[in-house]
Formats: structure tokens, sequence, C-alpha cells
């Protein structure tokens, strides 16, 4: 992690096309504008760990096993109280 020391009112930059300033520093906040392309998404760490939770809570349960279970609860004679 690289760790620079800014005041309020100094920028940096990251890479060529990405500009954070430092708006306002006071107590235990700091304030930061971040001027980037359009097409380069800006997220706070919190929503991304959220969106990355819900994508993976979505996600189908891949294999056969479940292929299996859903044939058995389909089939009259199936018992459905048997383990997979």
């Amino acid at each position: 992690m690289l760790v620079i020391r800014r005041k309020s009112g100094e920028s940096f930059f990251i890479g060529d096309d990405i500009e954070v300033e430092i708006l306002d520093a006071s107590g235990s906040q700091v304030k930061l504008g971040i001027r980037a392309p359009k097409e380069i998404p800006v997220v706070r760490k919190e929503i991304r760990l959220v969106s990355d939770q819900n994508r993976v809570a979505a996600r189908p349960i891949p294999g056969p096993r479940l292929e299996q279970f859903i044939k058995s609860l389909k089939s009259p004679s199936a018992d459905p109280i048997r383990p997979l």
C-alpha cells in the first residue's frame, strides 16, 4: 500500500486519467474529490462488498446433485426423505 500525505487543496494522480483532491480534512474524516473518466466506476468499498455478496448468493448451485434432487421431487415414486 502506498501512503501519501496531502493537505487540504492538494491532489495526486492515479495513472494519467484519475485525479484525487483533498477537499477537506478535519478530525477523523477526509473529504475527497475524484476526477475520473465516466467509464471508470468509483464505488465505496462497503457498496462493493454488498454487491459481491449479492452476486454470490444469486448464482445457481451447479452440479449433478442439484439435478438429482430436482428429479427426485418430480418423480411420484421417489422418497423425498432419502439422502442424495
